[in-house]
């Protein structure tokens, strides 16, 4: 034979080998990795790697994240044009919240059918918020696309990909049941205020979660098309002008306590998820002399959440609106955490006074009518993230939420503990 074809022959035999033995590039191709905004990225790209080769433990988190997914996928889509009556202008598209601490003073009569004048009854939720406005619904968009997101980049089961993005159009993009970007009539007083800068915080809380449920959805979800992510971006952008320049955003961002914080937070994540990394630097660096100064206590104290009927609730409430905004902070080359104010003031310690009481230790020694451990559980996965050994230590032994603790799966910082406000 010939060298010519014994040559030919060899790459035959080399090629069948290939072929058969040695897996194809497509086979272990790395999942795409999203441009999260307060999760990070890469780490939900290693995480899924983990899970693609056989991690046991990390399964049985799945198995968790995945039966919160599967309840959302009979319910919805919600919208904002479905609530028994307008928002105060009378545009369906508005949405439309209640402050959730007012009461009324009366009982109802025709002549005063919401028993006007309402007077504040801090901590204590009125049931009337739950009824007639936009506020539930706009929760289970938040929820139900972020589990719904990550459900599906983890499993790749299109079901869960193309529920949260039934949501996100159903309540976002749809002309007939879109919401208008902004929020006018957030927590309204009855016979008092048609709307409230202080509403802003409805959206604040957990608006992050839709910010990175769409840029996982981007990596190519099925039934997530090239349109929707351009008209997702657009309503952001009119959103994060509407925050930036109405009199609601700046008397929100100019709050002294969490409502300051989490407005930051949601400026942040919307100039970072828009492209601005400009105005999310500038954020980020002014919050350490702006939020961290002023309300973390040398000691590690947040003493204006301390003065609530529910303490406890709120000073781990704040840490979620620090967290999130130190994550955010990565992005444009701000550690948040490193930070240390005239006093001592850091996040590191805001953390670790909430450790004997998160840990179990020993308990929280400040009122709070409805206290529960595992609040704290989600602020202290984020400060051992972060590099703080007493957290580490004390993670063995946090108290699980309900429904198991998802951090590996969405390592970015929730209120565990819902309550509204």
């Amino acid at each position: 034979m010939s060298a010519r074809p014994r040559f030919a022959a060899l790459l035959v035999a080399v090629a069948t080998f290939t072929a058969v033995v040695l897996p194809t590039a497509s086979a272990h191709q790395a999942p795409g990795i999203p441009r999260t905004t307060v999760l990070d990225g890469v780490r939900l790209q290693q995480t899924k790697l983990r899970l693609d080769r056989g991690d046991q433990r990390l399964r049985r988190t799945l198995g968790q994240l995945t039966t919160r997914a599967d309840t959302w996928l009979d319910k919805g889509p919600w919208t904002v044009v479905d609530k028994p009556r307008p928002a105060p202008g009378g545009d369906v598209h508005d949405y439309l919240s209640q402050a959730p601490y007012w009461w009324p003073s009366q009982p109802g009569t025709t002549d005063n059918p919401w028993g006007c004048p309402y007077v504040q009854r801090d901590g204590e939720r009125n049931p009337e918020v739950d009824t007639g406005t936009d506020r539930q619904d706009v929760e289970k968009v938040f929820d139900s696309t972020y589990d719904l997101s990550l459900a599906w980049y983890y499993t790749g089961e299109r079901k869960y990909a193309e529920k949260a993005a039934s949501v996100l159009r159903t309540w976002f993009l749809d002309p007939a049941t879109r919401m208008n970007p902004h929020l006018n009539h957030a927590q309204f007083i009855p016979c008092k205020y048609d709307g409230r800068a202080i509403g802003i915080i409805d959206f604040s809380q957990s608006f992050t979660s839709v910010l990175d449920a769409i840029a996982i959805l981007d990596t190519g979800a099925p039934g997530w098309t090239r349109q929707d992510r351009s008209a997702m971006r657009a309503w952001n952008v009119d959103f994060r002008d509407w925050l930036m320049n109405s009199a609601f955003g700046k008397e929100e961002g100019a709050a002294k306590n969490n409502h300051g914080t989490f407005y930051d937070m949601q400026l942040a994540a919307l100039a970072h998820a828009t492209g601005d990394r400009a105005l999310t630097r500038r954020i980020v660096l002014d919050a350490r002399a702006r939020r961290i100064d002023p309300q973390i206590a040398a000691d590690g104290s947040q003493p204006q959440e301390l003065t609530r009927t529910r303490s406890w609730h709120y000073s781990t409430f704040a840490l979620v609106a620090h967290t999130r905004l130190a994550a955010v902070g990565r992005h444009v080359g701000v550690n948040l955490w490193s930070y240390e104010g005239p006093d001592g003031q850091s996040l590191f310690k805001a953390v670790d006074y909430l450790l004997p009481a998160a840990s179990g230790a020993a308990p929280w020694p400040h009122p709070d009518l409805e206290f529960r451990r595992y609040a704290a559980t989600d602020v202290v996965h984020a400060a051992a993230d972060a590099g703080d050994p007493e957290a580490r230590a004390a993670v063995a032994r946090l108290e699980p939420p309900p429904g198991g603790d998802l951090w590996e799966l969405r390592p970015a910082a929730e209120q565990l503990d819902s309550i509204a406000g």
